[in-house]
């Protein structure tokens, strides 16, 4: 999910840092170090594996009559090898005279055989001798002339070749050496690029096995200070990249200038201090963007029950964002946490759109409230309401007809489902991938009935995650629920901590997980 965010914001940290290393090299005030060089994602990481440690060290130490109880079996199994120790020590001092004895033996025995075989060596040896000198004296003088021959023939033909070589290959042996001369200058301007590009010399890092690259750590001679130079292009960038990954303009500007006064003035000493600070800026501006305060729906339920009263919600939004099959979700959801949810079919507009939640009603085993198409769709939402308030249930879930916020006379139908029903929640369903789109449509829908929430559907497809990013800061109202699949079981409450979770882990650690 949002891998496109994600991507804009490690950018951002290799910017920074390159911007920073670059200016230290041009005034000499950078070394090279040994070391792992984190990434953007591994600060986050990082602090998962801290909580997992400071879990282990809350666990409860062992009660002290286990202690003791170790401890017996420890001495125990001492003692057990104490005895064994000694048993062997008996066994091995009593067979220990025997076997001095034969081995006396065996000893005078293998010298006897050795000096038989000594002898008999002595003997072939002087006969070989005897064979090679006569071998040796009577071809010596031939070997001798021959050699010699052989020899002035080899160096004749040695100086032959040798004057050849260079006879042909003089003319050319200029050119040769102004070519290798010529490529080693090219290869010393390319080192000297390398060197002084930060990137390249990234290029060239190890990679360790837990996916951090070793070497390419840089320190500062001179402590360094981010000044507002330093990353106002920089962010200038970032935030084209937010409003083209549909990002609402108020939220683009929101993380630019929460980042910026972050950032700025913090002081550095080594490279790794970039894109941790960056990933805190960002991960702190975008905290305080997707966290807007309000009431849970289970939380609403069960304020009403206290008061024997049901929940009333009311769900609104343009055509095909998804509202009838969330109805059929959340109808699932409360079911299995024990409450009594009711439906009312209360878009009497749609072709088929009776049908359609009845079907989805019938899916989960809900009770549906329903008139003829066409009919009155407040009075619908009355009989519902009233049904529940008979029967005790818990729940009641107001399906309306989809509609443009453009369309004046079907907001004015919507108005009058509220008026009469009253709900408690008036909740926008939105389509994640619409992006802005999603954001200027619950701004519209809130500017006519006042909405109090947002159901975000198919957020699991959404790679951008500008609707989920802006939408609620924008109108001042929380995601309650993401969809994220086409089962009924596919649904969510909005939790704003898994939310910054998803945005600031790379993928393979939420694969891992």
């Amino acid at each position: 999910m949002f891998e496109s965010l994600k991507k804009k914001f490690s950018r951002t940290s290799e910017k920074l840092e390159e911007e920073l290393i670059e200016e230290a090299e041009q005034e000499n005030n950078l070394q090279e170090e040994k070391g792992t060089r984190f990434s953007f994602f591994s600060f986050g990481r990082k602090k998962e594996d801290e909580k997992e440690e400071e879990d282990e060290s809350n666990l409860l130490p062992e009660s002290e009559e286990e202690v003791k109880e170790d401890k017996a079996d420890v001495s125990e199994t001492e003692e057990v090898e104490e005895v064994k120790e000694e048993k062997k020590s008996r066994f091995w001092s009593r067979n220990k005279s025997d076997d001095s004895e034969d081995e006396k033996e065996a000893d005078d025995e293998a010298e006897v055989e050795a000096e038989e075989v000594s002898e008999d060596e002595e003997e072939v040896e002087e006969v070989k001798e005897e064979k090679k000198s006569h071998f040796w004296s009577r071809n010596k003088s031939d070997d001798s002339e021959e050699a010699e021959d052989e020899e002035e023939e080899v160096e004749e033909v040695k100086e032959e070749k040798k004057s050849h070589f260079w006879s042909r290959s003089k003319s050319d042996d200029s050119d040769d050496v102004e070519e290798v001369e010529e490529a080693e200058e090219d290869e010393e301007e390319e080192e000297k690029e390398e060197k002084s590009h930060f990137w390249s010399r990234k290029k060239k890092e190890d990679v360790s096995a837990d996916g951090e690259a070793t070497g390419g750590i840089f320190s500062f001679i001179r402590e360094k200070t981010i000044q507002e130079k330093h990353v106002e292009d920089i962010l200038f960038e970032l935030e084209m990249e937010l409003l083209q990954g549909d990002v609402a303009m108020e939220v683009a500007t929101e993380v630019v200038e929460g980042v910026k006064d972050n950032l700025v003035g913090k002081k550095i000493k080594r490279s790794n201090d970039i894109p941790e600070l960056t990933y805190n800026a960002l991960k702190d501006t975008v905290a305080d963007i997707i966290d807007v305060p309000g009431k849970s729906m289970t939380e609403m339920i069960e304020e009403k029950k206290a008061q024997g009263e049901p929940l009333v919600v009311m769900f609104v939004g343009i055509n095909g964002t998804g509202k009838t099959t969330t109805i059929g979700k959340l109808a699932n959801y409360y079911l299995k946490k024990g409450y009594t949810p009711v439906i009312a079919a209360s878009d009497t507009f749609r072709a088929g759109a009776i049908e359609q939640v009845t079907y989805h009603a019938d899916n989960v085993g809900v009770k549906i409230i329903k008139h003829q198409k066409g009919s009155d769709p407040a009075a619908v939402a009355y009989d519902a309401v009233e049904h529940a308030k008979a029967q005790g249930k818990e729940l009641v879930l107001i399906d309306t007809a989809g509609r443009m916020q453009t369309n004046t006379n079907l907001m004015d139908e919507m108005k009058k489902i509220k008026r009469v029903s009253k709900p408690d929640l008036v909740v926008f369903v939105g389509d994640a991938l619409t992006g802005n789109d999603a954001t200027e449509q619950a701004k519209k829908f809130n500017d006519a009935i006042d909405i109090d929430g947002v159901i975000l559907t198919k957020a699991d497809a959404d790679s951008k995650g500008g609707a989920s990013l802006s939408i609620g800061y924008v109108i001042n109202k929380p995601i309650m629920f993401l969809g994220v699949g086409q089962g009924y079981d596919d649904i969510m409450e909005y939790d704003a901590d898994w939310m910054l979770n998803q945005l600031f882990s790379d993928d393979e650690a939420m694969e891992a997980e």
